[in-house]
C-alpha cells in the first residue's frame, strides 16, 4: 500500500493525496493553523478512516451470514490529548445497521468481530485511546 501527498502551496496548509489504487482526496488545515479550510483536517481523515474501515467490516460480515442488511452508518465521537501529540484519547462508534429481520445477536457479533479482530485502524488507534461502540439496529 502506498500514497503520495503534495503540499498545494504557499497560500495554505492543502494537501492532495493520491493513493496508489488510484483516487484522490484532499486535506486541509483550520485557518488558524494556516490553512483556509478547503477539506478535513488530517486527523479528520484518519478518524474517517476507523469508521470506513469499521462499517466495512461489518457489512461484510452479515452480508457472508446472509443476513438482509440494508444499510450501515458509523458515527464516530473522539476526544484528543490536551497536549502534543494530540493523539485520539477516547474514540466512540455508534452503528446504525438496518435491514428485515436483522438478529440482535448477529450484528453484535459483526461489530465485534470488527473490533478485536479484523478492524485494522482501531486496533492502531486503541494503542492510545479507550474505544467503545454502541449498536443501533433499525428493521425494515
Amino acid at each position: 500500500m502506498e500514497c503520495t501527498i503534495d503540499w498545494g502551496g504557499a497560500d495554505g496548509m492543502l494537501f492532495i493525496a493520491r493513493t496508489g489504487s488510484g483516487h484522490v482526496t484532499a486535506m486541509d488545515g483550520a485557518p488558524e493553523g494556516g490553512g483556509n479550510n478547503l477539506a478535513p483536517r488530517p486527523m479528520e481523515m484518519l478518524l474517517t478512516g476507523a469508521g470506513g474501515c469499521a462499517a466495512y467490516d461489518v457489512v461484510l460480515i452479515l452480508k457472508r451470514g446472509r443476513h438482509a442488511i440494508t444499510g450501515c452508518q458509523v458515527k464516530l465521537t473522539a476526544e484528543r490529548a490536551d497536549t502534543d501529540p494530540k493523539v485520539f484519547t477516547r474514540i466512540h462508534f455508534t452503528f446504525v445497521v438496518s435491514g428485515k429481520d436483522l438478529p440482535q445477536a448477529a450484528v453484535e457479533r459483526a461489530v465485534q468481530l470488527s473490533h478485536d479482530k479484523y478492524c485494522s485502524a482501531s486496533a492502531m488507534l486503541g494503542k492510545t485511546a479507550e474505544i467503545t461502540y454502541s449498536i443501533d439496529i433499525q428493521q425494515a
